[in-house]
């Protein structure tokens, strides 16, 4: 049975909430000094509980954004990419006052303020989410107008999309850096994947696209190695 079949229309939100983090994505690399006294067990997996619950109640995370988190001894490590600067500090304050939670090493970054990246998180998301083949990875079903309500919207107005997102369940991730495209999230199967590279790809004034879709029981895509 596939993932979003089983969801009701009540979990879905929480259910996609939960997609914003990975335990499966280390924290710590080779250059890393080794990591001081670490919780035991039964600790971590509370707190890596906790923390995924933290990140999930976010009100400002978006479907321009995704954060993943990992541990270094006692430091819980965010990273990812945040469209909007209130959501680095938000997420970290968040998780920061969790028991046992030492210090939080707040990598997230901050993607630049672009109207033209703007334009372009309206164009991929309109590819993506009017596509017939995708429109069940989408709570709204429809565009960005239709997600964002009708009737003019000030902060959108303002600031371009990225200060007035769509809100609601998305499955699929849309981070846009001057210029560059890059998908994240998971959906039910690869030809999903591939239609929504494949959309991504056709939205104007995109200068590449990175399909890091992953698919339903699938490993995650493995990095290449920095040359």
């Amino acid at each position: 049975m596939h993932l979003l079949s089983r969801l009701t229309r009540h979990t879905l939100p929480i259910f996609a909430a939960a997609l914003i983090v990975s335990l499966a994505v280390p924290a710590v690399t080779a250059q890393e000094p080794a990591p001081g006294p670490t919780w035991s067990q039964e600790d971590t997996l509370r707190i890596a509980k906790e923390v995924q619950k933290k990140l999930a109640g976010l009100t400002n995370y978006s479907v321009f954004d995704w954060i993943t988190f990992g541990f270094h001894g006692k430091t819980v490590v965010l990273k990812g990419y945040a469209s909007r600067p209130v959501l680095k500090s938000d997420a970290a304050n968040a998780v920061k006052r969790i028991p046992g939670v030492e210090s939080v090493d707040n990598q997230i970054e901050v993607l630049p303020n672009s109207p033209n990246d703007d334009r372009i998180r309206t164009a991929v998301y309109n590819r993506i989410y009017t596509q017939p083949t995708l429109r069940k990875y989408n709570a709204n079903q429809g565009t960005v107008g239709q997600a964002t309500g009708p009737g003019p919207n000030i902060a959108r107005q303002a600031g371009g999309i990225t200060n007035a997102p769509p809100i609601g369940f998305h499955a699929i991730h849309i981070i846009v850096k001057n210029g560059n495209v890059t998908l994240y999230g998971v959906v039910n199967n690869e030809s999903d994947s591939a239609i929504a590279g494949m959309q991504a790809n056709s939205a104007p004034g995109a200068f590449s696209v990175d399909n890091d879709l992953i698919v339903q029981g699938a490993a995650a895509k493995p990095k290449p190695e920095a040359k």
